[in-house]
């Protein structure tokens, strides 16, 4: 292992714990809940909320809601995809994210949250560039819609998956199911035989950059990292997709972060 690759390494990993100790972030977050047919409040939160098949709504009843910086003083109306990015109303000190994962949600992310203020770091694996392995990407005809599940029990997600990931380790051909990355690339959820015992047990993620002209990609999977589930409770990440099992151990990436130890 080189100099250059060990530091480069390092600096993604102190990075990537930087992303995770945002204020704001994943760590941040105290509470979720489903919004119901009928207006409600909810504890320690003002306003009023709720949803129907088509939106998410609030009433900030004389509370003090602002969203993208303006004063909310009647019902707002909330349209988000499902399986996509939600959006944010800020209370006083507090963010309250707005989700759609089938119904609505409601999450608050709170600066003074416990566990983002005992955090100290995600537990990993030395770098090797054993782990990293070049594969081919085979784009489908057309990018299938794929419902995969959820670690809360009766959700599901929809992901766009443009293609598969194909790579060779010790001989044996292996291929994974390859979604959209969110800033371009692809995101490939994967499970292996370290899960549920040095790593989290539900899932990781792998990204991987743009193919190549001739459809090479780069798996590095010193730097396939645990999803927001594994951190918090408050999270409703998806699952693998089927065939997403790789049959030995990737002794690589983040392992079982000290919150779940």
């Amino acid at each position: 292992m080189t100099v250059e690759f060990a530091q480069a390494w390092q600096d993604w990993k102190a990075e990537r714990e930087k992303t995770l100790a945002d204020p704001y972030g994943w760590l941040a977050l105290v509470s979720l809940d489903w919004l119901e047919d009928s207006p409600r409040t909810y504890p320690g939160l003002p306003g009023r909320w709720w949803q129907d098949a088509e939106a998410a709504y609030v009433d900030p009843a004389g509370g003090q809601l602002r969203h993208e910086g303006a004063l909310l003083t009647d019902v707002h109306r909330f349209e988000l995809v499902n399986s996509g990015a939600g959006t944010r109303v800020t209370a006083g000190s507090v963010e309250i994210e707005i989700a759609r994962r089938s119904g609505h949600l409601i999450r608050v992310h709170d600066p003074k949250a416990p566990v983002l203020h005992a955090f100290h770091g995600v537990p990993a694996y030395e770098p090797d560039p054993a782990w990293v392995l070049t594969g081919r990407f085979e784009p489908f005809d057309e990018p299938r819609p794929t419902t995969v599940g959820a670690v809360v029990e009766g959700l599901s997600h929809v992901y766009t998956a443009p293609g598969r990931v194909v790579f060779e380790r010790d001989g044996v051909e292996y291929t994974l199911t390859a979604f959209n990355g969110k800033t371009g690339g692809y995101s490939i959820l994967f499970t292996d035989a370290t899960s549920g015992v040095t790593t989290y047990a539900a899932n990781r993620s792998l990204p991987v950059a743009e193919a190549a002209e001739d459809g090479t990609v780069i798996l590095d999977f010193n730097r396939a990292v645990n999803l927001p589930c594994a951190f918090t409770d408050f999270a409703t990440c998806p699952l693998p997709p089927e065939g997403n099992h790789l049959p030995f151990a990737v002794e690589a990436g983040e392992k079982l972060p000290y919150e779940r130890q």
